[in-house]
């Protein structure tokens, strides 16, 4: 691996990034402190902390950075589930995001797994 650029999870969760930054811009304005930060806090964290932990020199710091990606992920995926319940004009942007989202939580999962193994 050269740089954290060359990871396909980074890589796809930098599309999610943009998906969430789309969907969040249907969103009515009474959420810009709620919602829209919410969701696109936790999106922004999951390629910001594989990108930080990549350049971490120990592989317990590398792993611990992911950890925190994915529990952004996770948050996200609660975020998505209250939106698709209470907008539910945007049920269409929710249904691409999340099967991202779950592929970017299970490459999370596996990539940790792999560097404890």
């Amino acid at each position: 691996m050269r740089t954290h650029k060359d990871l396909t999870v980074w890589q796809k969760s930098m599309e999610l990034v943009e998906l969430i930054y789309k969907t969040t811009n249907k969103l009515p304005k009474s959420e810009l402190f709620g919602l829209i930060s919410q969701m696109q806090r936790s999106a922004i964290s999951i390629p910001s902390n594989i990108a930080e932990g990549a350049k971490r020199e120990h592989k317990n710091e590398y792993i611990q950075f992911l950890s925190i990606a994915n529990g952004s992920a996770s948050e996200l995926e609660t975020q998505l589930l209250l939106t698709k319940k209470l907008y539910p004009k945007l049920k269409t942007e929710i249904e691409k995001a999340l099967p991202l989202l779950d592929e970017i939580l299970r490459m999370l999962y596996s990539f940790m797994k792999s560097l404890r193994n």
